[in-house]
């Protein structure tokens, strides 16, 4: 009786000790892309986004991360903006509502600086990145910082008369970050 209650508490605490996924903390995360229209910037936010993140820094090769963000909460300002970008020439929100990136490997830089790669799906379409990203703890979470470029064209986002380059440039600039719900991810200050 005695083992048996030794061995189920060994049991616990070993399911308990080992790193589990972690919810991002939508309301204090964001997902923001920047691109050129007639060479002026504009940046607009995804509004609704989620996602899990398990890592810690002893064991960087085993981060896990999952993101889903729903292009139709595409914030550019306006109205009638948010409106087009939903479109089938943009992001085809009716037919292709979420984007998505799955992490593939974390490899460190430093003590807080990594180089991160994982596949990007947006309108059906997977493109392989790799790119920094700066792991650190602010106000007792985890944080995940980071950008990467891309090419809208490879995603087709923008057909039509929208793929000329002069009018939208093909390169749009991702800008995360990504913060944990507890602070129980194990990066530590």
């Amino acid at each position: 009786m005695v083992m048996g209650r030794i061995f189920s508490g060994l049991v616990v605490s070993f399911c308990c000790s080992v790193p589990q996924a972690q919810p991002i903390d939508s309301s204090a995360s964001k997902v923001s892309a920047t691109f050129r229209q007639l060479g002026v910037p504009v940046q607009g936010a995804f509004k609704h986004i989620k996602g899990d993140v398990d890592f810690d820094p002893k064991r960087p090769a085993q981060a896990k991360a999952s993101l889903e963000i729903d292009v139709a909460g595409f914030d550019l300002g306006d109205k009638e903006y948010n409106a087009e970008v939903a479109k089938k020439e943009w992001f085809d929100a009716k037919s292709h509502p979420k984007a998505s990136f799955i992490l593939g490997s974390v490899t460190p830089v430093n003590a807080t600086q990594y180089k991160a790669s994982g596949s990007l799906s947006i309108k059906g379409k997977t493109a392989n990145l790799q790119f920094p990203v700066d792991i650190k703890m602010d106000s007792g979470k985890s944080v995940f910082e980071g950008k990467v470029a891309v090419n809208r064209l490879f995603f087709n986002i923008g057909e039509g008369e929208w793929k000329d380059t002069s009018l939208v440039a093909d390169e749009v600039l991702i800008q995360f970050r990504l913060v944990g719900v507890t602070p129980s991810l194990g990066v530590k200050k």
